[in-house]
């Protein structure tokens, strides 16, 4: 169990719950936010100095009925819950793993096949590994970079064109932060993740707050709103497909509401941005190692 990352996770989880959600009476002022260690503990049913020990990493790894409580008494979702029995999992049980830096041909096809709308095939650290023409315009130009850097979370955070392109950014950056959190859980060891962490540490004071928050977050689907030099502002909604396999590659296709505006800026777009017949919209990076 990675002691200190649970530890930490917890402490920041219940100081995002209140006694009254809780189901606890109110406790009037307080000088920190949130609940106390022996309120924790009186809800999962464990002793204030077992529930201390758990956050000081003292303790080996707990019982999963202790995790379900924990889970429970911090209102966590199933992302977060998720997150918890990751960094509670035995680091001998997770042997560190290289994300797959290209997408199978299937799914490069059935990108390739989207013309209504930005798609595109990502990793859980958020490289992007292939895109049609719509996602190049709209999220970012992912032809003009290297491989190493065709990477969502760098794009939002270190790319100011890119940052001005997403017209609700700061959702956009916490969501991104939540799933290279949920990442680092599952594979705390991955190569490549901590380069990525520490170079958006280093270039962004609100990567790092947003990275002590420990909020996680599990892609899934949403509307986003968008801005594009050529045809304005419009909404998209997006889904999710997670690809079965140890790589944790995702489909995320992002669509328009049929007849409305943004369905028509989306047309417009598509009929500036479409590559010659016979050219693959989007290209896999390559498999050498490193990023």
């Amino acid at each position: 169990m990675s002691d200190h990352e649970f530890g930490q996770y917890l402490r920041a989880r219940r100081a995002l719950v209140s006694p009254e959600s809780a189901g606890l009476a109110p406790a009037g002022h307080r000088r920190v936010p949130g609940l106390r260690r022996d309120e924790v503990a009186g809800l999962v049913g464990v002793s204030t100095d077992y529930y201390t020990r758990l956050e000081q990493g003292r303790v080996g790894r707990p019982s999963d009925s202790v995790l379900d409580a924990l889970g429970r008494a911090l209102r966590l979702g199933q992302a977060e819950r998720t997150h918890l029995y990751n960094l509670a999992a035995s680091p001998r049980r997770r042997p560190a793993s290289r994300p797959r830096r290209t997408a199978r041909a299937e799914l490069v096809r059935v990108v390739d096949s989207i013309l209504t709308g930005p798609a595109v095939i990502m990793n859980e650290h958020s490289d992007v590994l292939h895109w049609n023409a719509l996602a190049a315009a709209v999220l970012g130009d992912f032809p003009a970079l290297p491989p190493a850097r065709r990477n969502m979370a760098r794009l939002l955070f270190l790319d100011p064109t890119v940052a001005t392109r997403h017209l609700d950014w700061e959702i956009s950056v916490r969501d991104t932060v939540g799933i290279l959190r949920l990442s680092a859980g599952r594979d705390p060891h991955a190569p490549g993740l901590a380069e990525l962490v520490g170079e958006l540490s280093l270039h962004s004071e609100m990567f790092r707050e947003l990275w002590a928050s420990h909020h996680v977050h599990e892609k899934t689907h949403g509307r986003k709103r968008f801005h594009h030099p050529a045809v304005g502002d419009f909404e998209l909604d997006y889904e999710t497909l997670h690809v079965p396999g140890p790589e944790h590659q995702m489909l995320v296709v992002h669509t328009p509401v049929p007849g409305s505006a943004s369905a028509q800026a989306i047309s417009l777009l598509a009929s500036l941005v479409a590559p010659p017949p016979g050219t693959p919209a989007g290209h896999p990076a390559p498999t050498e190692p490193g990023r």
